[in-house]
């Protein structure tokens, strides 16, 4: 139930981007002076902001620079971190070690901190932000992965196709890999719902997308100066953030109680001693 909730909302915002050229009824940047600061109306269904432009049209259009941020993101962290943890965990040794200490130094500082160094290091935009929250997820996908990989080449299934021949690579791969696959997917599910906030965060700064685009971040920092007149300027990117942040923490709940039996099984004597 908790993922068919989580999976409506999450497919609504995705739809909301795809088709933000049909759904939104002004393009995101058409200027009407003629409603400046405009209470939400029927001529304005989430009002107008100081620029006289549809808040309900830039933040449909804003769902498209956070998902872009976050599944690139998020999908480069996971192809890095996976390969590394994978690496990790099955080689030991000197690169168990060295991958490790090189992630300590990433766990040392604070994820936003980092994600805000880093884009500000590298300039204002949509392409640093990326780089940015690729490199505060990767440290973890990098653990998660290796945990479960240091406990699945212990067993016997690995041992009896080592014994026959196969290569380290196939074995990690073909053997290892799809045993372990699942708390990695849920984790990339809530890392998602993160990056969303921290490119919000970041677009808040001004360090990812820059006006005139539309970004949930950008539009809460332009609305900020006009809470006491125009509170709907802010309001509405800050609820569109928070469905979105919900709706894939749902889905990640929602995975890990499908894909993790050990966890399903505690949950269910849980309610039952309830």
């Amino acid at each position: 139930m908790v993922v068919v909730v989580g999976a409506a909302f999450a497919l609504a915002i995705v739809g909301m981007a795809l088709f933000a050229g049909v759904l939104a009824p002004h393009p995101p940047d058409e200027q009407n002076f003629d409603l400046i600061e405009a209470r939400p109306s029927a001529q304005a269904f989430f009002g107008t902001d100081r620029f006289g432009r549809d808040v309900l049209s830039r933040v449909i259009y804003g769902a498209r620079v956070s998902l872009y941020v976050a599944v690139l993101s998020i999908g480069l962290a996971m192809v890095a971190g996976g390969g590394l943890g994978l690496t990790a965990g099955y080689a030991g040794g000197a690169w168990d070690n060295g991958i490790n200490r090189v992630m300590d130094v990433f766990f040392s500082i604070p994820g936003l901190l980092l994600a805000v160094g880093i884009a500000a290091m590298r300039g204002p935009g949509v392409n640093s932000a990326v780089v940015a929250i690729t490199i505060v997820y990767t440290p973890l996908f990098v653990r998660v992965m290796r945990a479960p990989v240091l406990a699945e080449r212990e067993k016997d299934y690995v041992e009896a196709v080592r014994a026959l021949g196969a290569p380290r690579l196939v074995i990690a791969l073909k053997h290892v890999l799809p045993n372990v696959i699942s708390p990695f997917v849920v984790q990339g599910t809530v890392a998602f719902s993160q990056a969303i906030l921290i490119e919000a965060s970041l677009s808040y700064l001004g360090l990812s997308a820059q006006p005139p685009t539309p970004s949930w971040g950008n539009m809460l920092n332009e609305g900020r100066t006009y809470l006491e007149t125009a509170p709907w300027i802010s309001v509405f990117p800050g609820v569109a953030i928070m469905i979105a942040v919900l709706a894939f923490n749902l889905i990640g709940d929602g995975l890990r109680d499908l894909l993790d039996p050990m966890h399903s099984s505690v949950t269910a004597a849980e309610r039952a001693g309830a």
